[in-house]
Order: structure tokens, then C-alpha cells, then sequence
């Protein structure tokens, strides 16, 4: 019964946001379909911006890590997301006031188009490994409720994504994340009332912590030294991360831009503390992580399965927000700054409108290979999140706040941080290659952002002192 009331909703589900996408696909032009026009208020953009960060890591991936670790989990995913929207509530005036329509854009104008075509590679590797990270996550949700393949899970959660993201474009992924916040909003918040009384509320979790030796279980503070790593890594690169200035270019002007990050900053909070409570009451519940998760196994207990089978679609939504926003903003680069820009730049709105398309189904297939290759949700988030900080964070607020920053230092510090990534990355895969530093750690961060910035600033300085003397 679970089972076949979960597929009608999902029908159900499925069948609503094609629509949505199809009813907003007459988009004009790349302005249109990429950033609708600029007429969205700041309260939606607020939405679809936190609809976009708030998904398959945040909703299941960090129950898991708060069974574990506590409270102190809140600093994997919550902290490095405060701390992005809290940075970018600054710079959301200034984004807005460029009027450009993608990060390489800007980028371009501030430096070069060697440096901007450099952004649109970091973005489109970002992109796809943030898609596929969604994808690993929709496809062992769907593996573990319906008791079929990882595969053929991701293969159709992901086609549900690319079918309403390929019409509708900007504004459809706008519309849908809308409908999509509200349902996992409703199924996230009836996760932690359910464990919460399952469980015996927080005296229960602090009790059972004691008994099998987690003194610090409930200690805010106890494993922030183990997370820093990903709050450096994560917190710098979701702070350049595309889609989010993608939201504040979009907003109406600048006084909405900077509201969208301040409302959806104080939203963040209480959303991040309640999913790592869920995974804290979780642990009086379950004696160890079920294969698949805690999420989809607490929904498979819930006595009604009409409330099963909402909360499912509730978190099926809270992943594929996330996936439609990246996947969208992953075909803006592909289809603005490198097709408009270097392959056709006399195309018709028309044909623009089509490349964006193809675009969005080129993100999407590339993701689902990988995600469907490899299904560490963090390992596939680190490596896409350590490209963005090393190669383009220093560079990309640099040239926000540092005049003298200048192209030759930006792809100096560019090609180092890309170079430097490669090389982790190759570590991290196995390869036995000299290593002064524990990969994936915060060492590593620290060492590849700081030289990123020294790059940046000595070669900004060398190079408009021989200007200098030139002159």
C-alpha cells in the first residue's frame, strides 16, 4: 500500500511540476530563460535560493552525520551555508548592480576573457559534481523505497529533474522550487516530530549518548576541529558559487538582492538545527545507520502510509530543488559563455533558447554518469567544492575589493588553484604521488587558498609595477 500511494504521488508530484515547467517554456531570449526577466521579488528568490542549498546533503546526508557525531554536525553543512549568506548579504548590491547575466560575464569585464573563460570551466565542473552528488542521493532514496537498483533509481529521479528543468528554464525552476519548499518544508519538519516522540525527546538523546560513551554528544562545539575542512572549503566556495549569484543578478535591483540573502540567512538557521535533530533522536531509534539511510527506513516506519508516502515526495522535492538549480545554472555556462560567446556569436534568440536546452540535457547525462559511478555524497561535494575555492574565490571577491587585482594575477592564481586541485585529486584517487599534506584535509584547503592569494597579490603588484616603470 506504501509503495503504490508513494507512486501516485509521485505521479502526482511529477506531473505538477512538468507543467509548471511547460506553462513558463516560451522564454525570448537568455536573459529571459536564465534570469526571468529580473522581475522576481526578493521573497521568492529567497525561497528558491535556500530550495537550491537546502536539498539531498542537507535533508539526508547530514541525518546521518548528526546520528554520529550530535549537534556538532550542524557545522558541516549549517555553519559553511551561514557563513556563505552572511558574506554574500554584503556583495549582493554590488553582484546585482553589474547587470550581467553570468559570473564569467562579470569576470570578463573585470579582467579578461581568458579569465573568464578559465570561471566558466571551474563552474561547469562545480555544476555537474554538485548534480551528481543530488543524483547519488535521489537514486539510494529511491533504491531503498521502492527495492530497486541504485541505478534505475538515479536514472529516474534524475529524468523527473531534466524533464520540468529542460522546458521551463529559469523561471519554471523558480515556480517548481516554490511548490518544491513547501512539501519538503512539511516533510522535513514531520521527520523530527516523529522521531522526536519516538525517541523521548532530548533527555532520551543525551541519556543514550551517555550510555555507550558520547560524553561530548550533545556539546555544540566538541568536533569542530574535525569539520574545519569543510567549512573552509565548503564556506569559501559557496560563497562564488554560480547559482547563487545567478539568483541576486535576477533579483529587481540591488535593495532586493541584498534582502533575498538576509532573509533566507535567518531562515537557514532553524532549517540546518532541525535536520540535526532528526539525526540526533534517530540515534535512540536505531541501533546503527540502516543500509540506505535513516531518512528513507523512518519513513518506511511511520504507521499511516498516506504520511509515508507525503513525506517521501517532501524529500524527493528537497533533492531535485537542489539538482534543478544546478543543472540550470551549469547550462547557462555551457550555453551563454561558451556557445554565445565563442561558437556562435550571431545566433538568434531562437537558437539561444535551443542551446540552453541542449545544454541543460548535456549537464544532466554528464552528472548522472557520475554520480552513478560514484556514490560518496561528500567526496563527490569536496571535490567540487575545493576546485571553486582554490581556483576562483580569491580572484572572484579580489576583483570586488581590490583595484589593483588584475587579469594577469587572476589567471595566475586561476591556473594554480586548478593545477593544484588536479594534483589532490589524483591523491585522492589512489595515485602514488608525493603529498606533504592529508588530502581532502584542512591543510590542504589552508595551503591552496593561501598560496591562491599570495599568487593574486604578488603578481598584481609586480605586474602594474613593470607597467609602472614602462610608462
Amino acid at each position: 500500500m506504501l509503495q503504490i500511494f508513494s507512486i501516485i504521488f509521485l505521479v502526482i508530484y511529477t506531473l505538477t511540476v512538468i507543467f509548471i515547467g511547460i506553462k513558463n517554456s516560451h522564454s525570448k531570449d537568455s536573459s529571459d530563460y536564465f534570469l526571468a526577466s529580473r522581475q522576481l521579488p526578493s521573497w521568492l528568490l529567497a525561497i528558491t535560493f535556500i530550495a537550491s542549498w537546502w536539498g539531498g546533503g542537507s535533508a539526508i546526508d547530514l541525518v546521518d552525520h548528526a546520528y554520529t557525531d550530535g549537534i556538532s554536525s550542524f557545522w558541516i553543512y549549517g555553519v559553511p551555508v551561514l557563513l556563505s549568506t552572511f558574506i554574500m548579504a554584503f556583495f549582493a548590491a554590488k553582484i546585482r548592480k553589474t547587470a550581467t547575466i553570468s559570473q564569467p560575464q562579470l569576470f570578463a569585464n573585470r579582467y579578461n576573457q581568458t579569465g573568464g573563460l578559465m570561471l566558466t570551466f571551474f563552474i561547469l565542473l562545480f555544476m555537474i559534481l554538485g548534480t551528481a552528488v543530488q543524483v547519488i542521493v535521489i537514486g539510494h532514496f529511491f533504491q531503498t523505497f521502492f527495492n530497486i537498483s541504485y541505478t534505475t533509481g538515479a536514472i529516474i529521479g534524475t529524468s523527473i529533474v531534466l524533464f520540468y528543468s529542460l522546458f521551463g528554464g529559469f523561471r519554471g525552476v523558480v515556480l517548481t522550487d516554490l511548490l518544491q519548499f513547501i512539501f519538503f518544508l512539511l516533510g522535513a519538519v514531520a521527520l523530527c516530530v516523529f522521531t522526536y516522540y519516538k525517541s523521548g525527546g532530548f533527555e532520551a538523546v543525551e541519556a543514550h549518548a551517555l550510555s555507550i560513551g558520547k560524553t561530548d554528544y550533545t556539546s555544540f562545539w566538541s568536533r569542530v576541529p574535525d569539520y574545519v575542512a569543510y567549512i573552509f572549503t565548503f564556506g569559501t566556495s559557496w560563497t562564488i558559487q554560480a547559482n547563487v549569484w545567478q539568483r541576486i543578478s535576477a533579483a529587481k535591483n540591488e535593495k532586493s538582492a541584498r534582502n533575498m540573502m538576509i532573509i533566507s540567512f535567518f531562515i537557514f538557521i532553524p532549517l540546518y538545527l532541525m535536520v540535526t535533530f532528526t539525526g540526533m533522536f534517530s540515534s535512540v531509534m536505531f541501533d546503527a545507520i540502516p543500509e540506505g539511510g535513516i531518512v528513507p527506513q523512518i519513513i518506511l516506519q511511520l504507521d499511516s502510509p498516506l504520511w509515508s508516502a507525503l513525506i517521501f515526495v517532501g524529500l524527493c522535492s528537497a533533492i531535485m530543488s537542489t539538482m534543478d538549480s544546478m543543472i540550470n545554472t551549469g547550462a547557462l555556462s555551457l550555453s551563454v559563455d561558451i556557445y554565445q560567446k565563442y561558437i556562435n556569436k550571431t545566433a538568434s534568440a531562437k537558437q539561444n533558447v535551443l542551446i540552453a536546452r541542449i545544454s541543460t540535457l548535456i549537464i544532466t547525462v554528464v552528472a548522472l554518469y557520475i554520480g552513478i559511478n560514484i556514490e560518496s555524497v561528500l567526496t563527490v561535494s569536496w571535490i567540487g567544492a575545493d576546485f571553486l575555492a582554490t581556483g576562483a574565490f580569491v580572484p572572484l571577491l579580489g576583483g570586488f575589493i581590490w583595484k589593483r587585482g588584475n587579469s594577469r594575477a587572476a589567471v595566475a592564481s586561476m591556473g594554480f588553484g586548478f593545477l593544484f586541485c588536479m594534483y589532490n585529486l589524483f591523491v585522492t584517487m589512489g595515485y602514488p604521488l608525493p603529498i606533504a599534506w592529508e588530502a581532502a584535509s584542512v591543510y590542504q584547503a589552508l595551503i591552496g587558498m593561501t598560496a591562491s592569494f599570495i599568487i593574486y597579490i604578488t603578481v598584481s603588484l609586480l605586474s602594474t609595477r613593470k607597467e609602472e616603470l614602462e610608462h
